[in-house]
Formats: structure tokens, C-alpha cells, sequence
């Protein structure tokens, strides 16, 4: 097998090694697409050249080639995709209680299942129904993979806000009604002027990862509305906004930590795909080699408007 590693700040080299053998739990399989995430970025931006080389890649899709004693749903050939890591690389095992069968006809880069289960476990949890008035702060991939999601619940309002002018008419075209820069947002939509006639969003998706989005998404929320936290925020302090206190919001904490509820979560969206009604395509908008690790992470972090997502490819 084949397999890229970190060895410094920004540096990633491709090394060689026997294929992993799996566990009695295991599944080993033939990579076919492994996407680049955000979650990722922090490990490759500080690594210590001192340190041990470390692995990246959890976003799998995989064709399965072998399996343990006990993993007796699969055979060699199923096209799996679910939770996993070590995925930069031509073979990795998974374990196969956490792996669903990809739809038949998806091409693979289009059927990474961990990122969009992430979003729909956290959606489920803020009550979203039909007419409700929505706002996603933050136009990114998981932005733009929320507007997809939030739209099928029918919502009455459905806003997105982001600084990106590319990102915002992203958002139109996958179903946003409404997009703004977060310094043009309409008055109307920060305070209410009465309650009867306050038209601010009863729920608010704040994709940012970052304080000043956190900011906005606070300042946008009705009071009695429902804040969810979906952004990654892996960085610095991301300070709570206490009027969410006084407009009594409920705060939903968009990470899940339980496998079972995101394999639940993954196999609802896998069925989006298979019906068309989610699709990753107009969001993975750059595919690279194992050798250009180094340059897909480089995309990510400058956020230029051509890039939404990046997927390694096999």
C-alpha cells in the first residue's frame, strides 16, 4: 500500500508499507476517494518535524477486499463508505459496524458519508419543520451542505449569510431564498420590532467555525428561537453572545459523539443521495492525487471562491 504522512508544518511525504490486515471487526478496503477536512487542518498546519509522522483522511469511500472473522455482512467487492481514519492512502481498514453500503451508480467522491451524516444528526436536533424561518451563517461546505438539507423540510424563509459573494450565489442556486454579506444583513433580521411582526429565524445554523460567525448567528435568532453550533471551532475561545440568555434561545450542540446516531444519520442521507435530493456535486469542486495532499490542504486554508471541497481520489 501506498499511504501519505505528515512529517513537518505543511509537509506531507508518500510512503510504502505492507497492506493492513484486519481484525475479526474489521473490514480492509481499496480507498477510492477520501475527502480533505477542515478538522484536519490544524495537525497540518503545526506539525512538529520532531514529532512522529501522523496520518489524516477519515471522509472514506472504499471498495472492501478482505474482511476479519466476524464482519460477515460484507463481501470483497461492496463499495462502503462510514466512519474510519488513516483514509490518505491506497488501503485502510474500517471497522465494519461503522460502514454502509454506497448507493449503486454514485461515484465514489460523491458518496463520503461521515460529512453529511455530521450535518443531518445536527439538524435533527433543532426541531426544523416545515414554514419555519432558517438562516445558515457561514457558505462553506458545511453551509452549503445545510441549505441543501434544510430545504427539504420546506422551510418558510431560508437565508444564508456569508462575506463570499461566490459562496452566497452558491447558496441561491441550491435553494437559499435570501443571501447576504454579514454587514448587509437587513436590521430586520438582528432585532424585532414587535413580536407579532419579528422576522427574525426561528432557527439559525451557524457553519462558520470561527467567533465572529458565532457572533453573527447569535444576533440573528429570534427569542424562543434555536441556535445550532454545527461550525468547527478548533481554534481560540468562541465566546457565547449572553443576550441568547435573554432571548432565552436554545443552544444545540452541533457535534455528535455517539457512532450509533451518525451511522443512523449517514444511512438517511445516503438515501438523499441515492434519490438525488442531496448531492455533493455542486460542492466538491477540486479532486487530487495521493502525491497532492500537501496542495489540497494549501486550497483549503486560503478559501479562494473557486474552492468549496477537496477530495483525494484513488
Amino acid at each position: 500500500m501506498r499511504f501519505s504522512q505528515l512529517v513537518g508544518a505543511r509537509t506531507s511525504e508518500v510512503v510504502t508499507a505492507d497492506d493492513p490486515v484486519p481484525h475479526d471487526d474489521q473490514v480492509l478496503v481499496e480507498v477510492l476517494a477520501c475527502g480533505v477536512c477542515t478538522s484536519d487542518i490544524g495537525p497540518w498546519l503545526t506539525h512538529d518535524p520532531a514529532g512522529p509522522p501522523v496520518r489524516l483522511g477519515h471522509e472514506m469511500v472504499g471498495r472492501v477486499v478482505a474482511t476479519g472473522g466476524d464482519a460477515t455482512r460484507w463481501r470483497p467487492g461492496d463499495v462502503v463508505t462510514g466512519l474510519g481514519g488513516d483514509g490518505l492512502a491506497t488501503h485502510a481498514v474500517m471497522d465494519a459496524q461503522a460502514i454502509l453500503p454506497v448507493p449503486p451508480g454514485i461515484d465514489p467522491a460523491l458518496a463520503i458519508g461521515e460529512p453529511v451524516a455530521d450535518l443531518e444528526e445536527a439538524l435533527s436536533r433543532t426541531g426544523i419543520a416545515p414554514g419555519a424561518r432558517v438562516a445558515v451563517v457561514g457558505l462553506g461546505f458545511m453551509g452549503l451542505g445545510l441549505v441543501q438539507l434544510a430545504r427539504r423540510h420546506a422551510p418558510g424563509l431560508l437565508i444564508g449569510v456569508d462575506p463570499d459573494p461566490a459562496r452566497r450565489r452558491r447558496a441561491l442556486a441550491l435553494g437559499a431564498d435570501l443571501a447576504f454579506a454579514p454587514d448587509e444583513l437587513p436590521e430586520e433580521y438582528r432585532t424585532g420590532s414587535s413580536r407579532a411582526t419579528d422576522a427574525r429565524p426561528d432557527i439559525v445554523l451557524e457553519a462558520t467555525g470561527v467567533t465572529g460567525g458565532l457572533k453573527t448567528a447569535g444576533s440573528m435568532v429570534r427569542p424562543f428561537g434555536t441556535l445550532c453550533v454545527v461550525g468547527y471551532h478548533h481554534t481560540g475561545d468562541a465566546m457565547m453572545d449572553m443576550d441568547l440568555w435573554y432571548k432565552a434561545v436554545t443552544v444545540v450542540n452541533g457535534f455528535c459523539p455517539d457512532r450509533t446516531r451518525l451511522i443512523a444519520a449517514m444511512r438517511e442521507t445516503l438515501d438523499l443521495i441515492a434519490e438525488r435530493r442531496f448531492s455533493y456535486a455542486p460542492l466538491v469542486t477540486h479532486r487530487f492525487g495521493l502525491d497532492d495532499v500537501d496542495e489540497a490542504f494549501r486550497l483549503m486554508e486560503e478559501a479562494g471562491p473557486d474552492f468549496v471541497k477537496g477530495v483525494v481520489v484513488f
